[in-house]
């Protein structure tokens, strides 16, 4: 049969980034607390494609994930990323992996257990000249807002908000130390599971530890730079305001 991706492409345009999107695949991810835990991940997965070919073979990019199935993690990203280049005469590969995590947390005074879900991803790429990881993690959080507090003569707004992380290191780390840093730099952190005790409790704890976006993100970023396993990342946080028809923002990138 002929091999129609294969033909040549009269064009003389180059194609950075060709693939797959939204693969849905489980995979094994490393658990602190459990070992492994089995999750349902979200995969894109590119390769470039020089300006005389055609097309890229689209079959090959979940080949490749059959190979590796129950072997996708951390340590054999860059394997994989080696794989595709080979599978696919290509210079560059790129994958996305975008996946929900979850950690079993007590309520702080009914002891109330729980699952509360992290998004999390792991992104890599490896051109030849360089190869880089990166592992992203999205904590949810409470904020009360300084200012409301300061003004008011009872109460004060407060907030959901989210803290996006973004970690290029040296070394492996645990997915849960990076939450609860996260959880520890913001008013308080959310539960999955409150009783009425645990809602007095962290609605009371947040009120006495009110915090802007500026002051989320520079605590994280502050907590970062202390870990040297951390050569690089991003911080961003973002309120869904209760009382304000916009939402609050503010980022830190480490240079």
């Amino acid at each position: 049969m002929v091999d129609v991706q294969n033909l040549k492409d009269n064009r003389n345009i180059d194609i950075q980034k060709v693939g797959v999107k939204g693969i849905k695949y489980p995979i094994i991810v490393l658990d602190k607390a459990n070992g492994t835990q089995h999750v349902n991940a979200a995969i894109n997965m590119y390769v470039n494609l020089p300006h005389r070919f055609k097309g890229t073979h689209m079959s090959r990019f979940v080949e490749i994930l059959n190979e590796y199935r129950g072997q996708i993690n951390i340590k054999t990203f860059q394997k994989i990323l080696c794989k595709m280049k080979e599978k696919l005469n290509a210079e560059s590969a790129h994958i996305e992996i975008n996946f929900p995590y979850f950690v079993e947390k007590t309520a702080p005074v009914s002891n109330a257990k729980s699952l509360m879900e992290y998004q999390c991803s792991f992104c890599g790429e490896n051109s030849g000249e360089k190869s880089d990881f990166l592992v992203g993690i999205t904590v949810p959080v409470t904020t009360v807002c300084p200012c409301s507090k300061e003004i008011s003569d009872m109460g004060a707004h407060n907030q959901r908000s989210t803290v996006r992380l973004k970690l290029r290191f040296k070394k492996f780390f645990w997915i849960e130390d990076i939450i609860r840093l996260v959880e520890e730099s913001a008013s308080s952190e959310i539960f999955s599971l409150l009783k009425r005790a645990d809602e007095k409790y962290v609605t009371e704890r947040a009120f006495e530890n009110p915090m802007f976006v500026e002051d989320v993100v520079r605590t994280v970023a502050e907590k970062i730079n202390k870990n040297h396993n951390f050569i690089w990342y991003s911080v961003e946080a973002e309120n869904m305001e209760s009382i304000h028809n916009h939402n609050a923002y503010a980022y830190i990138e480490k240079t």
